[in-house]
């Protein structure tokens, strides 16, 4: 008898205590506890973001195919890659490698903004055939896809453009290029 009056204070001891052991591990897992709280209770800040790499430098009246569009200065590291960003969609088919392109377009460096040619100076615009190496590689295969009506932002790499050797004065070595092409007409 006096084994079983033992084990009752023992068992309600021990019920306690594992009572205090489950709140102790509850209080942990709800973020409670001073040791985890920073982690669980505060989110990483968000980075701020970067200007994108390669980014399309901005064309004021990009919708107005009657004037000559006007290129932002361009910011940010210059993309290595050929970016081509239609602001106006064109009407009828494509234009198609081997076929004659008559454009209208401005041209201006990457590093600097300023503008080193434009047909819409000349009041002519030019014409090339599409694909056949008769223009900068960039040109061949930006414009190629474009309908009569559209206009096209190419953002071109010096090794689509005119590479280590530039095209002094107007354009200095490995200079990344940002034309607006406007599509005319097709043949």
């Amino acid at each position: 008898m006096t084994r079983v009056r033992l084990l009752v204070p023992l068992a309600a001891v021990a019920a306690i205590a594992a009572g205090c052991g489950s709140s102790k591990k509850s209080s942990s897992n709800t973020g409670t506890n001073s040791a985890s709280t920073p982690a669980q209770t505060k989110p990483k800040p968000k980075p701020k973001p970067k200007p994108a790499a390669g980014g399309v430098p901005a064309v004021a009246n990009a919708k107005d195919l009657t004037h000559k569009p006007k290129i932002a200065k361009p910011t940010g590291s210059p993309p290595t890659s050929l970016i081509k960003k239609d602001l106006v969609v064109g009407h009828g088919p494509a234009i198609k490698p081997g076929q004659l392109a008559t454009v209208q377009y401005v041209g201006v460096s990457w590093s600097t903004g300023q503008e080193f040619d434009a047909s819409w100076n000349r009041g002519q615009p030019f014409q090339f055939p599409v694909g056949q190496q008769q223009v900068i590689t960039g040109w061949d295969q930006g414009v190629p896809g474009m309908k009569v009506g559209g206009r096209r932002e190419l953002v071109i790499p010096p090794d689509q453009g005119y590479g280590p050797q530039g095209s002094p004065p107007a354009i200095a070595p490995n200079e990344t290029l940002v034309f607006v092409v406007d599509l005319k007409r097709i043949g």
